[in-house]
């Protein structure tokens, strides 16, 4: 019997964590954990993620500060923006949504964050400190932390012996999500685009990230019967029978087919999707612990 990983009953279990960590904090010291989230433009999709943030942020019992800017925002204007944020005491995270609207350039922003305010875990120091296996004191990309915790539901927190294979190399998320199954301890292969006779080298993983932005590439026959799977595609595809115009999400693993064959799966949607919220909210307040001179909680 597949056991299906619904990533919104974990998600809700690490937000009540976060909940009451926060309360403690703010009833110990007087520390109200602050985030403060920046969006540039009216992209739709940006705008509603962000919405969800916030109102995440106010149910944890966050101060919630939101920047709303106008797509004509210049580069220095924005980047004047993250460094009052930086000075402001009150704020412990500080999330600025991607993609920004051309001309913006991302990378130079993410990188004036302060590393210990980077909740979304996107700073080379926090990056090069996952590298290291330094997990007490950076603050790990949000997505496969999240994605992590998925896993270790179905395979325990050591994973020695067991071979991991993430589909997809990507700074935001491959590379990370290797790094954090190497530090539990199993054997780690990345795959990609290039990798000679991927569906092979994919029926060899305990356990199967697919992250790689094509909808439904995974099948079946590229699956140990067994393996836990970690489907963190979203591809949004057309989707005439529910009406014109209308879409659907898909993952990058063919779920109808592949979970008649792995251990464990996570769905899409309702799969990883919510534990990137609920990994930034946590983030958010080990960044106040950690200001506040606390042993910061630890999210599973």
């Amino acid at each position: 019997m597949t056991t299906l990983i619904d990533g919104k009953e974990v998600a809700a279990s690490i937000i009540e964590q976060v909940k009451a960590a926060s309360a403690t904090l703010e009833a110990e010291t007087g520390v109200k954990t602050g985030l403060g989230v920046v969006i540039v433009g009216d992209d739709p999709a940006s705008h509603a993620y962000v919405g969800a943030k916030s109102r995440m942020a106010k149910d944890c019992g966050f101060n919630s500060v939101q920047h709303t800017l106008p797509a004509e925002t210049t580069q220095d204007q924005l980047a004047g923006l993250v460094a009052q944020m930086n000075a402001d005491t009150s704020l412990h995270g500080i999330l600025v949504q991607l993609p920004l609207p051309k001309p913006l350039s991302s990378e130079p922003i993410i990188q004036s964050i302060l590393p210990e305010k980077d909740v979304d875990g996107l700073h080379v120091v926090n990056a090069g400190k996952l590298a290291t296996g330094d997990l007490e004191s950076g603050l790990v990309s949000c997505t496969p932390a999240g994605a992590m915790i998925l896993a270790r539901r179905i395979r325990g927190n050591d994973l020695s012996g067991l071979h991991a294979v993430v589909i997809g190399r990507s700074n935001l998320f491959g590379k990370p999500m290797a790094q954090l199954l190497l530090n539990a301890n199993a054997t780690v292969t990345i795959a990609h685009s290039r990798t000679k006779d991927l569906p092979a080298v994919c029926r060899t993983a305990d356990i199967l990230v697919a992250a790689v932005g094509r909808a439904e590439m995974v099948k079946a026959d590229w699956v140990k019967p067994g393996a836990t799977v970690i489907d963190v595609g979203i591809n949004r595809v057309p989707a005439p029978e529910k009406g014109e115009g209308k879409s659907r999400l898909l993952g990058d693993v063919d779920f109808g087919a592949v979970r008649d064959v792995a251990g464990a799966i996570t769905p899409v949607p309702g799969g990883v999707g919510p534990m990137t919220i609920a990994m930034l909210m946590a983030n958010t307040v080990i960044a106040a612990y950690r200001k506040a001179g606390k042993t910061p909680p630890v999210f599973i």
